[in-house]
């Protein structure tokens, strides 16, 4: 049996994956040092108290005659999606219910996506990005042009940086890992160049609800014009702490093509996806009520206080760095090749942080550190960062 030819273009190890490597290797040979990890983006507060009171309603529901529940909807349940359009029109943003489709998570839908269109199409990704747009592009056999993203467009690269046309245009706002994010008026740029191009925005919202910036939309459609470009992926993982749990969705409006990639998409969905657990969607459900958002918000305050403390320790050693407002990722310059600078930090003062290489061309002599951490854990790296000034 022969494997799909586009795999062996992957590079060999997934970025993830290699840290981990490396760091089990460490723990191994130094069993008695503490490592502290600043690196993969997980949450670490608990899941937050409404979405685990729904999780144990809904489990009670479901060991009952009445309440039990089969296979649900492919693309969720009605009282989620309803939840959802609800929490845009919060935003100022009108969806349809069956303009929704929960997921098993953003990074599911950013790869999935790909299957409704034809094989070869080229994708224009920013440079330094999320490996995973890469990856799954070659998958799928498509071509990939890259946009530069560095200090000097604010890691925001806009059409001016493009050249050719592509297919489809992945955006992630707020950035990972750079932790910048578009405006209004930068966003309504790309808009209007899609538009125009007729190229599809694929838009990764993950990080939305760190957004502090009142210039900084937290969703593509606050801009004029993204129903008829956009699609928007986003994920209760790290609004709510739902890395453990998996629960996602993605926006696919009408006016996408006279509406046929919206029912390209569920015929998709209903064809390779059985929809996520009913006791997942309620307790995301109850993560969108007032008090499920006041709550998931409290969490989202943790990890911006442990941002100003990693910021604060790089500001007294004299790094340059990006990030930490709008998002939960602290993009520093290393000073050195990234791979070197992750065997430093390691070795002399056992944190774990995310090579900029591994995000493309762009991020070496970047590092990325994130503010997911417990608090105490966040304190002592910093010191430790301090000690190696």
């Amino acid at each position: 049996m022969k494997i799909n030819p586009t795999f062996s273009q992957l590079t060999p190890s997934y970025l993830f994956a290699e840290i981990a490597n490396r760091v089990a290797a460490y723990k191994k040979a130094n069993p008695g040092k503490k490592v502290i990890s600043l690196g993969i983006g997980d949450v670490t507060r608990p899941l937050i108290k409404p979405a685990v009171d729904a999780l144990i309603k809904a489990s009670g529901e479901m060991g009952t005659a009445e309440g039990f529940r089969g296979y649900g909807p492919e693309q969720g349940y009605e009282f989620l999606r309803a939840a959802l359009v609800k929490y845009y029109a919060g935003r100022g943003v009108t969806l349809a219910t069956d303009e929704v489709f929960i997921s098993d998570g953003a990074k599911s839908d950013l790869g999935n996506f790909l299957d409704i269109f034809p094989r070869g199409i080229t994708a224009l990704i920013p440079d330094p990005v999320y490996p995973a747009y890469v990856d799954g592009n070659i998958m799928s056999g498509n071509k990939i042009v890259y946009m530069d993203a560095t200090p000097e467009n604010g890691f925001l690269p806009m059409p001016e940086d493009v050249e050719g046309r592509a297919d489809v245009i992945y955006l992630c706002s707020p950035n990972n890992p750079t932790g910048a994010a578009y405006t209004f008026e930068q966003l309504a740029v790309w808009v209007d160049y899609a538009l125009k191009t007729g190229a599809l925005i694929i838009y990764d919202a993950a990080y939305e609800r760190f957004i502090q910036d009142e210039d900084c939309p937290h969703t593509v459609f606050s801009v004029p014009g993204a129903r008829g470009c956009a699609v928007e992926i986003c994920s209760f993982s790290k609004m709510a702490g739902f890395t453990g749990l998996r629960c996602g969705w993605t926006v696919v409006p009408h006016e996408l093509q006279a509406n046929s990639v919206n029912a390209a998409w569920l015929r998709r969905q209903c064809v390779k996806f059985n929809g996520v657990p009913y006791i997942v969607q309620r307790a995301a459900e109850a993560a969108l009520t007032p008090e499920g958002l006041a709550a998931a918000d409290k969490n989202i305050e943790y990890y911006r206080i442990n941002a100003r403390v990693i910021g604060a320790a790089l500001d007294s050693m004299g790094i340059r760095y990006y990030g930490g407002k709008n998002s939960p990722y602290i993009w520093m310059q290393c000073g050195m090749p990234s791979w070197e600078y992750f065997d430093k930090l390691l070795n002399n003062a056992q944190i774990v942080g995310t090579p900029g290489a591994g995000f493309g061309k762009n991020g070496e002599g970047f590092f990325r550190l994130t503010a997911f951490g417990g608090a105490g854990n966040t304190v002592e790296a910093a010191q430790r960062l301090l000690k190696l000034k």
